[in-house]
């Protein structure tokens, strides 16, 4: 038993009867949010409307009362569910003036899906043999030399490192040979060597790119980094044992030039440009590495090897390669593959021995990010058929097995980031992240990250919210309101009708947060671009939605994706949830297996090489595709057919909707 796991309760409400076990410490909203049921707490759960008032029937809870609640109340068992902390076992009673009389959602709700997270096996590298970093550390005790044996330095070394370790063809760099004399004699011939090994074995040389007096070989550390196009994130790696010993990220500095690629590739088609994104790009990472190397008591001089993965674009302008073929056709960049190179070369502040290793890309729109993504779920060695995305303001799709593999890319907007949209924000505190409603009333539970006051809408949010809105009534399935039944929360708002999500005196913003048509419209457009770059995928690789066994999501939103909201809204195929997990980022799961495996290294030029990429806006079927996705779910509700059941179309076909013409 995991001694360190939190001490779980049973928590039962009523009149539903669901129950739900909920580590100790957690609110009574939290629980009646995980098993489906809806409390009315417009606030966020920050304590302030005191609309979530609930009766504690049997067991103790802590906290749950203020202001709002007079002393009467507290003695007859009533608490508010936002602030209310389980200590044991509990019934809770949601009276109908806090929920609906059911207590519960409507019955054409299904229970929430969440996203399960896949985690990379290092012990299974273990047993297969597979643990050889491409940068490793190795000590050496070398017999003195002596009027019989008076061999050169250098040659004593290589010829340590192919009698102890069997390592042969070996380059020993300049830098080393300039202190080699001094090193070996530090102490009496016994030093650690630290070797830059080729992706093929048989087919390259060994490069001996450090020495060192004494063993340090319990001291190797690298660094993986993932260069997004609004984040850089940045992991440190321990090379012994795999472990991840601390990970830091921050904007990517060039957002000031633009939040997308296109922008920052205009502003690199200068000298000038070009080097000042180069910049940009290593002075964050240094900043990274800074903080990553304080917060674990490393020496700079102890890391070896840093690998990196991003976009294509993003990869360009770090290494400072002119970026302008990448946005027009035919698309063409100046290399998917780049050689490993000293990490002080490209102006990052590490050792001259630390050797930069960097994920090459498929095409202009599928990078190194996703190359790293495939490497570190394992699709390529899976028999299993396999969607992997990654869901951003670009999405990268990849389709396949370990027998073949195809990917393409879609440009989806900024909406999953909060972009574009009315009271959008990146998931931060405050932020809606989740969302339910009384379809009686049209009382919304608001659930905000941090629990604080309500200050805006996440990606994450944004899909239950409208989702929600969808299965309710609330809306149509062109993302229009309907005028029945009247609210206060329905209006006409400066940008069309809109629906209120938190008024101003329950929130933490100066306004009423809202969702209007235009921000629906948003919605709609982007996961219609990323369901058609799927279904158009699927199609020219000859298979079927129906032939996926599993689906792998990979980034930050794919952490946070409501699975039951994205299959309602139409983004992801409607599939069983038990098929769908995620792996956080992908890019770094990948860079973290390359560090610690040579054998990884190999695999990677193998997949990049068999990878088929589809240039999507020169498949004449993709705008069709794209067309029928702009509504909700989908035209063809056969497609979705659990969606349709609870929109109560039985026959899968709503015969009101008709796709718009696309001449």
């Amino acid at each position: 038993m995991d001694k360190t796991a939190p001490q779980q309760c049973l928590v039962t409400f009523l009149p539903s009867g669901r129950s739900i076990p909920l580590a100790v410490g957690e609110t009574l909203l939290k629980a009646a949010q995980q098993v489906g049921l809806h409390i009315n707490a417009s606030c966020g759960g920050s304590g302030f409307c005191g609309k979530c008032r609930v009766i504690i029937r049997a067991g103790a809870v802590e906290g749950g009362g203020n202001e709002k609640l007079s002393a009467a109340d507290q003695s007859a068992g009533w608490r508010h569910a936002c602030t209310a902390v389980v200590k044991g076992e509990v019934t809770v009673e949601i009276p109908a003036s806090s929920g609906q009389l059911s207590g519960g959602l409507s019955t054409g709700v299904p229970e929430r899906h969440r996203t399960q997270l896949r985690r990379y096996d290092l012990e299974e590298l273990r047993r297969a043999g597979l643990l050889q970093p491409p940068v490793e550390k190795l000590f050496l005790e070398l017999p003195r030399p002596s009027p019989l044996d008076n061999m050169a330095d250098a040659k004593r070394v290589i010829q340590g490192l192919h009698n102890q370790y069997e390592e042969r063809a070996m380059v020993v760099s300049l830098s080393v040979l300039r202190k080699l004399r001094r090193v070996l004699r530090e102490d009496d011939f016994r030093v650690t060597v630290t070797l830059a090994r080729p992706v093929h074995p048989h087919r390259g040389k060994n490069f001996l790119v450090n020495i060192q007096a004494g063993n340090w070989t319990r001291r190797s550390f690298g660094l993986v980094f993932d260069i997004g196009t609004t984040t850089i994130y940045g992991q440190l790696i321990d090379l012994n044992s795999g472990a991840i010993m601390g990970g830091e990220g921050d904007y990517n500095a060039q957002i000031s030039y633009g939040e997308d690629v296109i922008n920052r590739i205009i502003h690199a088609e200068t000298p000038a440009g070009l080097e000042t994104m180069r910049e940009l790009t290593a002075t964050t990472i240094n900043q990274l590495i800074a903080r990553l190397l304080a917060g674990t008591g490393t020496e700079a001089d102890e890391i070896t090897s840093i690998t990196i993965a991003g976009n294509t674009t993003m990869t360009h302008l770090f290494l400072g390669l002119e970026p302008h073929a990448i946005r027009r056709a035919p698309y063409v960049p100046v290399s998917t593959f780049f050689p490993p190179m000293r990490a002080s070369d490209l102006g990052l502040a590490l050792p001259s021995h630390c050797v930069a290793l960097v994920f090459p890309a498929i095409s202009s729109y599928v990078g190194g990010d996703i190359v790293a993504g495939v490497m570190g779920s394992g699709i390529y060695r899976s028999p299993a058929l396999t969607l992997y995305i990654d869901i951003g303001t670009n999405a990268e799709i990849v389709i396949g097995n370990r027998e073949w593999l195809a990917c393409a890319a879609c440009s989806a907007g900024p909406a999953f980031e909060g972009g574009g949209i009315t009271d959008g924000m990146r998931a931060a505190d405050g932020a809606i992240k989740d969302f339910s409603l009384d379809p009686a009333t049209l009382e919304p539970m608001n659930i905000t990250i941090g629990n604080r006051p309500p200050l805006g809408i996440c990606g994450s949010g944004l899909l239950i919210i409208v989702a929600t809105l969808l299965t309710h009534g609330v809306i149509d399935r062109r993302g229009k309101f309907k005028r029945q039944p009247e609210s206060p929360r329905l209006r006409e708002g400066r940008s069309g009708w809109e629906f209120v999500l938190v008024w101003q005196a329950e929130g933490g913003s100066d306004h009423d947060l809202v969702i209007n048509e235009v921000d629906i419209d948003n919605l709609i457009r982007a996961k219609a671009a990323i369901y058609a770059g799927i279904k158009t995928l699927v199609e020219e690789v000859g298979l079927a939605m129906a032939d996926l066994e599993q689906i792998i999501l990979a980034g930050a939103f794919g952490s946070f994706i409501d699975l039951d909201a994205a299959m309602a809204i139409g983004l992801l195929p409607e599939v069983p949830p038990g098929k769908v997990t995620y792996v956080g980022n992908g890019a770094l799961m990948g860079g973290r297996l390359s560090e610690l495996s040579n054998h990884i290294r190999r695999d990677v030029v193998e997949v990049v090489n068999r990878m088929t990429s589809f240039e999507l806006s020169e498949v004449a079927n993709f705008k069709e595709q794209y067309v029928a996705s702009l509504f909700l779910p989908h035209t063809d509700l056969e497609l979705f057919p659990e969606t349709a059941k609870r929109l109560g179309i039985s026959n899968g076909r709503d015969e009101t909707i008709r796709p718009p013409n696309l001449l």
